[in-house]
């Protein structure tokens, strides 16, 4: 496949374009961004044929068959539907949307054009995470009692922007990494979050958006989940912890786009570390994503994944700002 990339994002730069060229025949032949000199530069730095300001005229290329998304939150909506509508195969960035029911519509206006269409959630795509799944699925803990997740990590300077000031944008932590650690959570459990409680503030970041947040939820089989996103801890590292009535999964510094991180297993017999693959995240979800085009399976993320993703944000910030305990809406899906 040709793709267009809509949005010279730092994203695409660093792990999208390398993740789309590995694949056996695909290859991005433009790129739009609002900026021209940004986005010429952009294009010749990434040796991509050409770059364009118009969503209308990179749509209209009958050569390109996919596009990915990785703008401002706010605009994912109306260039989705727009590159849905030409009939083009959709991996966007999450959150897919600024609102449950705007992922919503853009799932159903996939689904009914008959495109593919897929959420970026690296995190499933790690070999750590997969391992993960496989020592819960095999029983090697026994049944779930609880789980862990550790995310707050310092934004680089790079990264901060909109992320840090503009809640019109969809700005702040709740937005960024919560989607993620819920994409994660419901990947290693399969099941979707009930409720949530959570509190979030401003620390030294955040300018009218939240930069930390703690939030608990409830799943329907029981297990109970602790969360602590944040962009203003330098030297916490991450971490994923799975605890059960047999042992516990004790994963560090596997929050993260790189293949990096340690699996230790804990039980009656002592720790053991565990091994993983470490291929490229990205790779291995554009893979799924081109297979899934041709008809083989499913993207790694599908959008029904990042609707559901994006509403456990939305309530972890309703319940954040309410004080209350909030359900989970997934908008009929």
């Amino acid at each position: 496949m040709k793709w267009g990339l809509i949005g010279a994002s730092t994203i695409a730069a660093q792990h999208m374009i390398g993740a789309i060229r590995a694949q056996d025949g695909n290859d991005v032949v433009c790129v739009l961004s609002s900026d021209d000199a940004r986005g010429v530069s952009f294009a010749k730095t990434h040796e991509i044929a050409r770059s364009t300001t118009s969503l209308d005229a990179l749509l209209a290329d009958p050569d390109i068959s996919a596009v990915y998304i990785s703008t401002t939150n706010e605009k994912h909506k109306p260039q989705a539907l727009a590159a849905i509508a030409a009939g083009k195969h959709v991996l966007c960035e999450k959150p897919l949307a600024l609102r449950v029911e705007d992922a919503v519509e853009m799932v159903e206006a996939a689904r009914a054009r008959g495109v593919t269409f897929a959420t970026n959630h690296h995190l499933r795509n790690a070999g750590s995470h997969l391992k993960i799944k496989e020592l819960i699925q095999s029983g090697r803990i026994g049944d779930v009692q609880a789980i862990r997740v550790f995310h707050a990590v310092y934004l680089p300077e790079n990264l901060q922007g909109w992320r840090i000031n503009s809640a019109a944008a969809g700005g702040g932590v709740i937005a960024d990494i919560v989607v993620h650690d819920a994409d994660t959570v419901r990947f290693h459990l399969q099941e979707d979050p009930i409720d949530v409680v959570a509190m979030e503030r401003s620390e030294s970041l955040g300018q009218g958006v939240e930069d930390t947040v703690m939030s608990l939820w409830t799943m329907p089989s029981g297990v109970m989940v602790q969360t602590h996103e944040g962009f203003t801890l330098r030297h916490a590292g991450t971490g994923f912890e799975v605890h059960g009535t047999k042992g516990s999964i004790v994963a560090r510094d596997v929050m993260t786009q790189r293949p990096i991180g340690e699996i230790t297993l804990r039980d009656s017999e002592g720790s053991q570390k565990i091994e993983f693959e470490t291929h490229n995240l990205y790779q291995r979800s554009l893979g799924l994503f081109v297979d899934a085009v041709k008809g083989n399976g499913e993207p790694s993320a599908t959008g029904i994944d990042g609707i559901k993703s994006l509403a456990v944000a939305q309530a972890v910030k309703q319940a954040a700002s309410s004080g209350q305990r909030v359900r989970v809406m997934y908008g009929g899906v």
